[in-house]
Parts: structure tokens; sequence; C-alpha cells
């Protein structure tokens, strides 16, 4: 694999559309990840670096973001996303039908919306007190109001089925206009972002396809390495 460092959001794009895939944290295969490509001055520092890159990255186009792999964060390049999406989509991670039907009214949601911060998802949703923009739907309803409801694990699993990515992050900003804190994950459909999938591949074949093109990634890596990354 290249060892050259990564040092600026081009960077990283170019190496997700080199790979096809790239996970931003260490992921079980050593050295596949932006956090042990990028030069250490850009990781987890008070100046700019990775973690401000993934905005601009997305904003490009080129490259999904998502939380893809073993329900953590990382990129997937436009021509790979087809079959990503055609075989996740297949998968069925909710635990429950409980958990399945709330996951389908918070996809529902964000699809009627267009997009979704939590913030706003909570809102929407009716897990919070306060005025808010409803969905027009009215899907809230569906929904009990238990402010102790996590959201996370729903928008996880969404992002695990490929169903959702993440289409930016938002920040505050200071009174000299500067942006300040975490970036805030606005979600969305891919297609909001790419347009529709079309594949000729059976959800069996993106599979095999995506473990091929793993195999030649990481020859040495074990089969079962590779088939937990792809999910």
């Amino acid at each position: 694999m290249e060892r050259h460092l990564l040092e600026s959001p081009t960077d990283v794009e170019e190496r997700c559309l080199k790979l096809g895939f790239l996970p931003f944290f260490r992921c079980g295969i050593p050295g596949f990840s932006v956090e042990e490509m990028v030069a250490r001055e850009y990781w987890f520092t008070d100046e700019e670096g990775a973690w401000e890159w993934k905005g601009p990255i997305i904003r490009e186009g080129h490259c999904a973001y998502g939380k893809f792999f073993n329900r953590k964060a990382g990129f997937v390049s436009r021509a790979w996303l087809p079959d990503w999406v055609n075989y996740r989509r297949s998968r069925h991670l909710a635990p429950n039908d409980d958990a399945a039907a709330l996951d389908d009214v918070v996809l529902q949601t964000i699809l009627a919306e267009g997009s979704a911060t939590i913030k706003e998802l909570r809102r929407m949703l009716g897990f919070v007190k306060g005025r808010g923009r409803r969905a027009a739907t009215e899907l809230e309803s569906e929904v009990a109001e238990d402010e102790k409801i996590s959201l996370d694990p729903i928008l996880t699993r969404l992002q695990m089925e490929a169903r959702l990515v993440i289409a930016d992050f938002e920040y505050n900003i200071d009174r000299h206009g500067n942006p300040y804190g975490w970036g805030v994950a606005r979600y969305t459909a891919p297609e909001s972002l790419y347009g529709s999938f079309v594949t000729e591949h059976s959800p069996e074949e993106s599979f095999a396809r995506l473990l091929d093109h793993f195999r030649t990634l990481f020859p040495d890596s074990s089969e079962n390495r590779l088939r937990k990354l792809i999910g």
C-alpha cells in the first residue's frame, strides 16, 4: 500500500479514489485508515486537520462518508457506491421487529425532510420539548415520546445499511465568523447527493465483487477480516 502520508483533504480524497474505500479509524487491517495514514501533525490537534477535512471532501462529491466499517466512519468512492449500496441494503441489522420499525420511522422522516441533524430529528419525532418543524407526514405520532430513546444506534444501523450518509458537518460560528467546536453531522439518503444507483448485479454478486477487490488490496489479510470489513 502507498506510504505517502496524507497532508490535506485532497490527499485523503485521492487515496479513497485510488483504493475505493478508506476507513477513518483503525479497522483491523494494518495501515488501512486515515488515522494511520495522516501525518501526525494533522491528527487530533488544535490546528485544522483530518477531522476538519471530512466536510470539504464530502462536498467535492467524489466520496461518500458515513459509519460504514464495523460501525465506524469512513469513505467509499463513487465508483464503488452502486455495489456497496446494493449489497449493504440486503442486510437487515435491527435486532428485532420493534427496532426495525423505529429505524424505518427515522429513515422516512429524513427522506421526507430531505436531510436532518440529530437535533432536528429529536424535535421532528417528538423526543424533546419545544418548538420545531414537524415532518410533513407526522411520523412522530408513531413513536413513543420517550426522551431516553437514543437515535445514535438507529442512525448507525441506517448508515451501515447504506440507507443514509453524512451530507456535511455544521459548526457553531463565533462573533468573528469563525467555526468552532465539533461538527454536527447532517444525514441524508445517498441518492440525494449522488443520484440513483444502477447495477445489474444481485446483492450476492456485489458482495463477491467487493470481496475480490479487498482480496486484491490486502492479499495477506485473512478472509474473515475482509468479510468483517465488508459487513
